[in-house]
């Protein structure tokens, strides 16, 4: 037997690349020319060394120690500030986290108690014993929800004043050292 081969499988087929026409509105290209700029040598111009009379000296150092000093004050009192700011925003979010926790713990104390009253009231026998355990039930609860509302009002005014009392301190410090 005897074998054929073909060379034209073998070969991969090369197609025509499109040609590229010109079109009516294409702009042709154009090359700027490459500019250098002229060499030439600068002229140097010489200062005569003037000394400075000792009066200016001392007057620009003066300036410059007292801009350092009050540079220096600003930059302390602006830390500060910023240390100021920083227990301020702790204190707030810390108070304000503990005031969201206590009204989580009243809510829970006074839904609970109502879930007691409901369970009761399921197993009231007359309808005068509906009525007296509500009432007593409201007795509670008024005193209960007196003395939440003391306790909020209290943790409400401490964390107010335990935010406040870093801004005074620092505006009273930052009035006597003014």
């Amino acid at each position: 037997m005897a074998e054929t081969t073909s060379t034209q499988a073998a070969t991969p087929k090369i197609k025509p690349k499109p040609v590229a026409t010109a079109s009516v509105f294409e702009t042709p290209k154009f090359e700027m020319p490459k500019f250098e700029m002229p060499k030439f040598d600068m002229p140097k111009f010489e200062m005569p060394n003037v000394e400075m009379p000792a009066a200016f000296r001392e007057l620009a150092e003066k300036g410059i120690a007292q801009a350092k000093d009050n540079y220096e004050k600003i930059k302390s009192a602006a830390e500060q500030a910023t240390d100021t700011l920083e227990d301020t925003y702790s204190n707030a979010s810390k108070g304000a986290s503990d005031y969201g926790l206590k009204l989580i713990e009243t809510a829970r104390t006074n839904s609970n108690a109502a879930f007691n009253l409901f369970g009761e009231l399921l197993t009231a026998k007359s309808y005068s014993d509906v009525v007296e355990r509500t009432t007593a039930y409201m007795r509670t609860q008024f005193d209960t929800v007196t003395a939440q509302a003391k306790e909020l009002t209290e943790h409400a005014q401490k964390v107010a004043t335990e935010t406040v009392e870093p801004i005074k301190e620092s505006i009273s410090s930052f009035r006597k050292t003014a």
